[in-house]
């Protein structure tokens, strides 16, 4: 790791590693406007993470969805969790996993609770059930101000191109 990396780097209260959006970009290919993780925080490399979401007016979906009563479309807060899953796993992995594609095998159990509009902060809790080769199991949870608004488990793939 370069001083540079290392300096965007950080440590949560509780232990975890803190990932910020410079290095977010550098760990997985997506990018506006279908980057949906402003930063992670609690990384527990092989275990955990906690990606957020700054959910704003000006993000892109609210124009169309809809323009009446705002609201962030569940498929976009599954897509969230698992760019915050892939992370994880390019975290677990080491510098060799950057930028390769985490594809996505199958979602289940998908449960949306209340709706995420403009000016929550959407917490996305993955949880990596298992892994074996190169595919990943998660668990999920989002929530806003602790209360949870979404769940769902998945599976993912990540890919050497």
């Amino acid at each position: 790791m370069t001083k540079e990396e290392a300096s965007h780097e950080q440590v949560a209260e509780t232990g975890g590693e803190v990932i910020n959006i410079d290095r977010i970009m550098q760990m997985i290919p997506h990018r506006y406007p279908f980057l949906l993780v402003d930063r992670v925080i609690d990384v527990r490399k092989g275990e955990s993470a906690i990606g957020i979401k700054n959910v704003t007016a000006n993000d892109n979906f609210f124009q169309g969805h809809f323009p009446q009563r705002p609201v962030m479309p569940g498929v976009l807060i599954i897509e969230a969790m698992a760019q915050t899953a892939a992370i994880l796993v390019v975290s677990t992995l080491g510098p060799d996993a950057e930028g390769k594609l985490v594809y996505f095998m199958s979602v289940d159990n998908a449960r949306f609770r209340k709706p995420v509009g403009p000016g929550d902060r959407l917490e996305l809790h993955v949880f990596k059930e298992r892994s074996r080769g190169n595919v990943w199991k998660f668990r999920a949870e989002a929530r806003v101000d602790g209360t949870l608004v979404a769940e769902a488990t998945y599976a993912a793939m990540i890919l050497d191109d």
